[in-house]
């Protein structure tokens, strides 16, 4: 008996070691260091004039992450206006999103608060959308520095579109092409419709918990970040934020299995995009695009989902018929809901490779 006792206890022992030694593994494979592929031939050979790199670098007195990838720095440089604020979407760009760099020189910038660009010591005060549009300017002029461009594209997706559509309507000068998807533009009145939608929503389906939260909660304006998550939550959901199968919990899953991702980074999103929703609160609630900025001298494209009611895509369009600009295209993803570029990334991809390039080199046009 006593040598069954042992074996079983041996056995156990070694099952444990063994789950702990595979628990280490995967923390380290999950924390391991961070990188990003150069472009190589077939023959393995580094592609010639391509750039695949991550760097931190000061932008307005702040560290920030931004990394550079494309097949040829001759390409149009393209720079990508992550959502939230706070919500870096760098690592889902680069697993959904990738044959972008065979076309452009792609910039991914993690804005100041989010991602690894959030620090702990990052001054509150600084945390301003007109600090953020000046962040962009120096991003801007760092890309067209160093990779002798006269002008950059710039894809601005939920909150991104904010900063990008004023740094369009600001620095003409500098924007070959500005793309909002999801674009925002009156947040006080989308964020009645976003509250109706969930409400409404919730009576059909009968959903208790979410009839209690929201009505208690009530109509906005909202008296916290906490009100603004849970609304937003619901909107998930009942299908406002994606149309199809994907999910937060899928997005995250691509996010962590680049190579430029880990869970140190996934940590990192929820302090920065916390951080970041609470310090821009103020000026975002009060936020209205289509009141002062319908005029652009860029070419103006807005891609949106026919199902966003996280931002909801009818403000986007009405926004749009507003805006003149040498030209402007509005392109619907009809399977999408809040995030074309991850629910539709083909459909998605070939209208920046086929419609908004071209118009980079002077031989494209916006229309239909």
């Amino acid at each position: 008996m006593t040598h069954h006792h042992e074996s079983g206890h041996r056995n156990f022992a070694g099952v444990t070691l063994l789950c702990r030694v595979t628990a280490l593994t995967l923390l380290l494979l999950s924390t391991g260091c961070i990188h990003t592929v150069p472009f190589k031939d077939a023959a393995g050979r580094v592609i010639p004039g391509s750039i695949a790199a991550m760097e931190t670098v000061s932008i307005g007195g702040v560290e920030q992450s931004i990394w550079f990838r494309g097949v040829s720095r001759h390409n149009p440089a393209l720079i990508l206006l992550h959502g939230g604020p706070g919500a870096s979407e760098s690592a889902l760009f680069r697993h959904y999103n990738a044959d972008l760099e065979q076309h452009f020189l792609v910039v991914y910038w993690e804005q100041r608060g989010a991602g690894r660009s959030y620090h702990a010591d990052i001054p509150p005060e600084s945390m301003t959308i007109d600090q953020f549009v000046q962040d962009l300017d120096e991003v801007v002029d760092l890309v067209r520095r160093r990779f002798g461009k006269d002008k950059v594209v710039l894809l601005g997706q939920s909150w991104g579109t904010v900063l990008g559509a004023l740094y369009a309507s600001r620095y003409p000068e500098k924007v070959a092409v500005y793309v909002g998807v999801a674009q925002m533009a009156d947040t006080p009145q989308a964020r009645r419709l976003s509250y109706a939608f969930a409400l409404s929503e919730a009576q059909k389906r009968k959903n208790a918990k979410a009839l209690s939260e929201l009505q208690e909660i009530g109509p906005p304006p909202y008296a916290s970040v906490d009100d603004v998550l849970t609304v937003g939550t619901w909107v998930e959901r009942f299908g406002g934020m994606f149309h199809g199968n994907l999910s937060t919990s899928k997005l995250i899953w691509a996010a962590l299995g680049t190579d430029e991702a880990n869970l140190v980074d996934l940590v990192k999103f929820g302090q920065g995009n916390r951080f970041s929703l609470e310090q821009l609160e103020d000026e975002i609630s009060q936020l209205n695009l289509s009141k002062r900025h319908r005029s652009f001298e860029v070419p103006v494209f807005f891609l949106l989902g026919r199902y966003d009611r996280h931002v909801p895509a009818v403000l986007a369009e009405r926004y749009f018929k507003t805006i003149r600009a040498p030209c402007k295209r509005l392109v619907w993803f009809e399977h999408s809901a809040h995030n074309p570029p991850f629910e539709e990334p083909e459909a998605f991809n070939r209208v920046l490779i086929e419609t908004v390039r071209p118009l980079t080199t002077g031989t494209g046009t916006c229309a239909e």
